[in-house]
């Protein structure tokens, strides 16, 4: 799979959110509020978190799909060890600044890209994308995972869309939990003494100099 944790942390900010869903900080912190809530609840019951928005095949599939974006590595948990699925199914209900009409539309946008999804797979390989084999999903990721790439290939300008969106989704629901702020190390608004400025790589990305 040609994405990593680094990678989805790179691509967060450094590409346009496609048309499907988008969300505000509120709305992702409140989301991780109730995804946090509801794992606890389930876990205290001893029964597994059950989606309110996603089907069982669609839950499958975005469990998979979020854990192969951010895998569990030498540093930190995979996007599901952190709650992403959760998060996102809050999303997916969670009331809009812009109102009922964005919230369906960000719902349609996401049924669509997994639907997509699996009929890519079936097309190529007569599967789901949950019964592909590993290598079988790296080939369909690796023809949207990069929009230059696919440039030109209207056949593939849906998926690329959505997985683009949902890549980001994935990175925003990690990063903003707490095993994701973890990861980064991020100690708050603390005073650093050896601090010694901007990245060159930051301040070349943002196209400014240091004085």
């Amino acid at each position: 799979m040609a994405i990593s944790r680094r990678n989805a942390l790179k691509a967060l900010g450094a590409v346009p959110v496609a048309v499907g869903f988008t969300w505000t900080p509120a709305e992702a912190e409140q989301a991780h509020e109730h995804a946090t809530q509801a794992r606890k609840t389930a876990a205290v019951a001893k029964a597994a978190f059950k989606p309110k928005f996603f089907t069982p095949h669609e839950w499958a599939t975005v469990t998979l799909l979020v854990d192969l974006i951010i895998p569990r590595d030498e540093r930190s948990g995979s996007a599901t060890d952190a709650g992403v699925p959760a998060f996102m199914d809050f999303v997916m209900l969670a009331p809009t600044v812009t109102g009922e009409t964005e919230r369906a539309r960000r719902q349609v946008a996401m049924r669509g890209g997994l639907r997509w999804l699996d009929g890519e797979c079936q097309r190529r390989f007569e599967k789901t994308f949950v019964d592909c084999a590993p290598a079988e999903r790296t080939t369909v990721l690796d023809a949207i995972a990069w929009p230059e790439r696919a440039k030109g290939n209207a056949s593939l300008s849906q998926g690329v869309g959505f997985f683009s969106s949902f890549r980001d989704l994935t990175a925003s629901g990690f990063w903003s939990s707490k095993m994701g702020v973890d990861d980064l190390k991020y100690m708050g608004n603390v005073a650093n003494p050896n601090w010694d400025g901007c990245p060159a790589e930051a301040l070349t990305h943002l196209g400014v100099k240091s004085v």
